[in-house]
C-alpha cells in the first residue's frame, strides 16, 4: 500500500517571504508545478486497481502465460532507497550545535548593546524640543563654549589656532619600481 500524505509539508507563505523579488516569477512557476503534481498524486488511488486474472485466463489462448504474469506482478516490489544520510546529518547537526549556540550568544551581545543604544536615543528629547542648554547638559565634552573655548570660523579643529594634527606612524618607504 502506498503511503499517503495529508497535506504538503512546504510552508509556501514562509517560503514566499524569503524569495527575492527578481526570483518571484520562477518561484510562482515552481509552486504551480508542485501543486499540479500534488493534485495528480492525490487524484490517483492509493493502491493500484485489482486485476481480474480469471477474465484474462479465459481470453488469453496461451496456457500458463497469465499465471506467469500474475506471479511476476505479485512478486514485484518497488525498490525503496535506504536512508543512509539521516544518521550522518544528525551527527553533523550535533557537532554544529555548540558552534551555533556560541554564535547566537555572541550575536545576542550585539543585540543587547544595540537595544541599549536605541533606548538611549529614544530617551532623548525630540529635536524640535531640544534647546542648546539641554544639549550642553547632556554632552558637555562636545558643546560649543565661546567664553572658555572660543573658536573661529569655520569652527573646525583644523582651522583653530594651536591645532596639532594627530600623530601618525611614519609610512614605510616605497620600494622603487624594478626596471
Amino acid at each position: 500500500m502506498a503511503k499517503r500524505f495529508g497535506k504538503p509539508s512546504i510552508n509556501w507563505a514562509e517560503l514566499d517571504k524569503r524569495v527575492p523579488p527578481d526570483q518571484k516569477p520562477n518561484f510562482l512557476v515552481f509552486k504551480a508545478k508542485s501543486e499540479s503534481y500534488w493534485r495528480r498524486v492525490n487524484a490517483s488511488p492509493p493502491e493500484p486497481p485489482k486485476i481480474d486474472w480469471e477474465a484474462y485466463k479465459k481470453t488469453v489462448p496461451i496456457p500458463d502465460l497469465v499465471d506467469k504474469f500474475k506471479t511476476a506482478y505479485e512478486g514485484f516490489k518497488v525498490p525503496m532507497p535506504t536512508d543512509t544520510m539521516s544518521a550522518k546529518v544528525d551527527e553533523q547537526w550535533k557537532s554544529l550545535e555548540p558552534q551555533i549556540k556560541a554564535f547566537c550568544a555572541e550575536q545576542q551581545k550585539y543585540i543587547d548593546q544595540a537595544t541599549k543604544d536605541l533606548a538611549a536615543v529614544n530617551a532623548l528629547p525630540k529635536f524640535e524640543e531640544m534647546t542648546m542648554e539641554i544639549y550642553y547638559d547632556m554632552y558637555p565634552e562636545t558643546r560649543f563654549d565661546p567664553v572658555r573655548k572660543p573658536t573661529f570660523w569655520p569652527h573646525i579643529a583644523e582651522e583653530q589656532p594651536g591645532y596639532k594634527p594627530p600623530a601618525t606612524p611614519a609610512a614605510a618607504p616605497k620600494a622603487a619600481p624594478k626596471k
